[in-house]
This record gives structure tokens, sequence and C-alpha cells, in this order.
């Protein structure tokens, strides 16, 4: 998969002057446009739309001080519209205009060019299975939150403490599916996976699907259903700190299983189900991930 993904990294190197498209990314690292973008953002720490911008505008930089070109055939070069939509993304990143740069010869930004490698430390395992799963249903309370990739989640603390605790128990009792019990459900991530977008939080249980059209019987008022369809989850488990445990798990999956197992993630909720120790600082969790095989090549 890295080697893949390389290959997709020259593929932006070589086309910075070009339009762009993250399916055409995809196709060149042999996965899905969703895979890639999770992938990518796990790995190097931000969106591969975000990257691509911030190496177009290393590149310009270098062309605005050295390069005879006007400055709007640089612009239009690396895709902008307009001297002002260039001068304002370039300003944003250098901290200068892009004349005033090539006036004083600035000391600009550099987006480094990025090449992915696996480096294996031998000292643990990730304990996982793979399991197929007919339709569910994802049953609870729903709010949008932003997302937090480190630290406590704020909004979603402040949301579970709001639900009357009489109505979680009700919920927790229609629990029959597994993951069994109280979970967390995470749906509609933005695709750049950004620190700060927003998504789909649902503080839940599983349920056997579909729902009916009246409704789940006994579901207490506010909550609502979330149906899931057939598919295989690849289930993590992790023992540690909260909540730091869970959310190295969420990077490892992506930075070390992901790169060494033949599978892809696809659209879908993501679950986590967390059992805390009585003072809330360890924790015991299990996450289900949707994936799918990636095809042979």
């Amino acid at each position: 998969m890295l080697d893949r993904l390389n290959e997709a990294m020259a593929h932006i190197e070589r086309h910075l002057d070009q339009p762009l498209d993250a399916a055409d990314l995809a196709r060149t690292a042999c996965t899905s446009e969703y895979h890639l973008r999770r992938m990518f953002s796990a790995l190097a720490g931000l969106p591969l739309s975000e990257y691509i911008r911030r190496r177009r505008l290393t590149v310009a930089g270098a062309e605005v001080l050295a390069s005879d070109a006007t400055l709007l055939e640089i612009a239009m070069r690396y895709g902008y519209g307009s001297g002002e939509a260039f001068a304002r993304a370039f300003r944003a990143m250098h901290g200068v205009g892009p004349g005033e740069a090539r006036r004083s010869g600035a000391a600009l930004v550099s987006q480094a060019r990025l090449t992915f490698r696996l480096t294996v430390e031998g000292s643990s395992s990730m304990h996982y299975r793979v399991v197929d799963r007919p339709a569910f249903t994802v049953t609870g309370f729903k709010t949008r939150v932003p997302l937090v990739h480190s630290g406590p989640n704020q909004a979603i603390i402040d949301f579970v403490r709001g639900i009357d605790p009489q109505a979680l128990e009700r919920l927790k009792a229609m629990s029959g599916q597994e993951p069994h019990g109280l979970v967390s459900v995470c749906d509609d991530l933005d695709p750049s996976r950004a620190e700060g977008t927003e998504l789909d939080y649902y503080q839940a249980v599983i349920t056997a699907g579909p729902v009916p059209s009246d409704g789940l019987p006994n579901a207490p008022v506010g909550s609502t259903a979330l149906p899931v369809p057939p598919g295989t989850w690849a289930v993590f488990t992790t023992s540690g700190p909260a909540p730091q445990a869970v959310q190295e798990l969420w990077r490892d999956v992506f930075t070390e299983w992901f790169p060494s197992n033949p599978y892809r993630s696809r659209p879908g909720p993501e679950i986590l189900r967390t059992d805390l120790s009585a003072d809330g600082t360890r924790a015991d969790a299990e996450l289900w991930l949707p994936v799918e095989r990636e095809a042979a090549h």
C-alpha cells in the first residue's frame, strides 16, 4: 500500500501545474478515493487537498523569486483564476504577498515533498478480527460535533452529560447486537478528516435491522435510528489510559494495520465500545471499522 501511495505522491509532483483529482490519484494508488483520503490524513497529519495546495504554493513561491514570469502567469499556471486569489493564498501560507516577496527576496515557507515509509518496531502486536455482518441499526441520541484528534472532545462530553440517565438506561436495554451495550458512533465525517471539521455523533446501541416503518418499539423519546447495510468489519481491541489509548488505536490502525493488510476502509459508521475504570483513567475499548478487501493487482 505504501508503494502505491508513494506513486500517487509522485503523480502529484508531476502535475502540480495541472488539475489534480482525488479519484485519479486513487486509481494511481490502486485503491478507493475514500481510503486514499483516510490513509493520507492519518499518515501525513493533514488533508490531501491541503497538502496539494501547500506543494503548489511552495513551487509557485520558488518561481515568484527566481523566474521572469509575471505574477499573473504564475497564478494561472497553478490553478488560480485571478491574481487576487493567488495573492490571498500566497500570503496565507508565506506571510507575505507575492509582489512583496519578489521585490524583497523574502524568506518563504516550504511544504516538503512527502514520502511514506513503514517503520516496523516489532515490540507489540495489534489484536483484531474481521467479521461479516448482516444489516443492523444504530439507535440512539445524535448530535453534530467537531473532530478532535488528540485529547478529550468537550462537545461530546457535554452532549453525553446532557442526556437523561433514565433514557440511557432504556436505550441500553435495547442492545441486541454486537458490540453490546452503549457505544459511541461517528458517521458522515468530512473526507479530509481535518481537525475541527464536523461529524455526526451518536450515543447509541446496536439493534437488529432494518427499522420498522413505525419506528423501533420502546425507543426513548428524542432518539433516532441509523440503518447500516450488510458489510465487512475489522474489529480492534485495546487497553490503556483514557482517552489516549483509544486515540492511539485509531492512529495505529491507519498507520500500521492498513499498510500491512489486504483491506481498505469503506464508507460507513465507525463504532467504539469503551469500558472505563471506576476512576475514569483507563479504558478497555473495541473499535469497529467498515472495511473491504483490496483488489489483487
